[in-house]
């Protein structure tokens, strides 16, 4: 009887260099769709419902294992680079019990396979009872890759690599794309493998053949898109890998209900959740922890981070929103930055060119125009007027402000913090407000008036005089324009 319910332990291999990047970071943390490579593999692994998650590392291993830190994933050193075998034997002396547990290799680098496909192949295996599978491909030139060679029964008998392989064998299309799943002796026939080769190294394809010296069989789980065990290599290999997850991404989107104009101009991470009729213009950037509630519109060459946008938002192009929470029937923009604690109520306006940061703004609150508001509460329909400034920082330390529910703000007026505004208060436009406003008070905080008589006159006759003494051409000249 076929035993489904065993334990999966997964060993992910990411401790090369990855010379061809030339770059000082890791290989396997260059990221791709907003998840380092490696963190894809930890992701599926996850999603598998894995009892155990090892990552090797090597190059730059402290670096990987700070950027995988708090995932739940257990780590194992490969000191030295002695191969993929030695590097597996690391994975799997990190695990305390790997009794009675399938066991799958995974690869840093190889952010493209679907978790839906490793599931496909865990059945496969359990199915067969498998001992040993490999995930294949098939390739009309499989140039590069170790080929598949099958026995008469159509089991696994040879993985050969290229450059060991005849002509023949070069012409097989079937390749190997170095994912294996295995039955619980991987450990112990793990440790059979020599490095007695022409490169002194340790290779985990010799498993194949300490597997089949036990008698077992060996079965391949065929891949229907090969690009999926496609590796990242270079940076044109993070590009192409970008392009395709993206391409997947919003498509699942699209085929939930979602609305993308131009999506092939579209960035979206995959832990953007987006409802039912939303709608993306051309250039939309969405990322991490951002959820966006049915029938809100994102308009073109947006940027929305780590926000919640609630139902009917509207976002009008090139606003920038990271951190904020945006009530249901809110529009943003266009122009606007809603920096990280903003909290709009419904129904709140903010328009072009306002900026807001550890605001909180209630219920029907608009700022149309080119206003700074920054640690301050705002109550209930409150007006802030064009250019209104809260001045929350006195050059040490910040401070909060709170306006009331139904003020109105005059354009061009500094609130300079702390400052307490009363319920249905009025400030004058241009006033600089530095004490307290009562409720329902009209605070008026300006210099005076003066118009000073035919000022215009004298300043420009005295200018002319001058010009006439130092800058005689000058003079002639205005006087020829009359």
């Amino acid at each position: 009887m076929t035993d489904t319910n065993r334990p999966l332990d997964v060993v992910i291999l990411a401790a090369g260099q990855g010379t061809r990047m030339k770059s000082s970071l890791p290989k396997v943390l260059h990221p791709v769709a907003g998840r380092p490579m490696v963190a894809w593999a930890v992701k599926a692994a996850r999603e598998l419902g894995a009892r155990n998650v090892v990552v090797v590392t090597g190059h730059g291993a402290e670096a990987v294992e700070a950027a995988l830190a708090g995932s739940g994933v257990v780590f194992a050193r490969q000191e030295q680079q002695l191969g993929t075998g030695h590097a597996f034997l690391a994975g799997m002396d990190a695990l305390e019990d790997h009794r009675e547990a399938d066991v799958l290799v995974l690869y840093g680098d190889t952010p493209l396979l679907r978790t839906e496909t490793l599931r496909d192949l865990l059945a496969d295996h359990r199915e067969r009872s498998g001992a040993f599978t490999v995930l294949t491909g098939v390739l009309p030139d499989a140039t590069g890759y170790g080929r598949i060679i099958r026995d008469a029964q159509g089991n696994v008998e040879r993985i050969v690599e290229q450059k060991d392989a005849t002509p023949e064998e070069r012409a097989v299309g079937e390749f190997n794309s170095g994912v294996y799943l295995m039955d619980a002796r991987a450990n112990e026939l793990a440790h059979r493998i020599t490095n007695e080769n022409a490169s002194g190294e340790y290779y985990l394809t010799d498993l194949l053949g300490l597997y089949r010296a036990e008698g077992a069989e060996a079965h391949a789980f065929r891949l229907s898109d090969p690009d999926e065990v496609m590796g990242a290599n270079d940076r044109t290999g993070l590009a192409e890998a970008e392009n395709i997850i993206r391409a997947r991404i919003t498509q699942a989107h699209m085929r939930a209900g979602v609305t993308i104009h131009m999506p092939e101009t579209v960035y979206i991470e995959d832990t953007v959740v987006l409802g039912r009729d939303v709608t993306l213009e051309p250039g939309v950037i969405l990322r991490g922890d951002t959820r966006v509630a049915d029938g809100a519109g994102i308009g073109a060459y947006s940027v929305v981070t780590d926000s919640v946008l609630g139902e009917g938002v509207i976002v009008k192009p090139h606003s920038v929103l990271e951190g904020a929470q945006v009530g249901a029937r809110s529009d943003v923009g266009p122009f606007a930055r809603l920096r990280p604690g903003t909290v709009l109520g419904e129904a709140v306006h903010i328009g072009n060119f306002v900026e807001t940061k550890n605001a909180q703004l209630a219920q029907g609150v608009k700022a149309g125009h080119l206003a700074y508001l920054g640690d301050v509460s705002i109550g209930d329909e409150t007006n802030v007027g064009a250019g209104t400034i809260i001045a929350n920082f006195d050059g040490v330390n910040k401070h909060p402000s709170r306006i009331g529910a139904g003020v109105f703000i005059g354009s061009n007026s500094t609130i300079v913090a702390p400052r307490v505004i009363g319920d249905a208060a009025f400030i004058a436009g241009g006033s600089t407000v530095h004490d307290d406003v009562p409720e329902g008070a009209l605070a008026v905080a300006r210099g005076k008036q003066r118009n000073l008589e035919g000022w215009s006159h004298r300043y420009w006759s005295g200018l002319r005089e001058k010009v006439q003494t130092k800058l005689p051409w000058l003079a002639g000249w205005l006087d020829r324009q009359g």
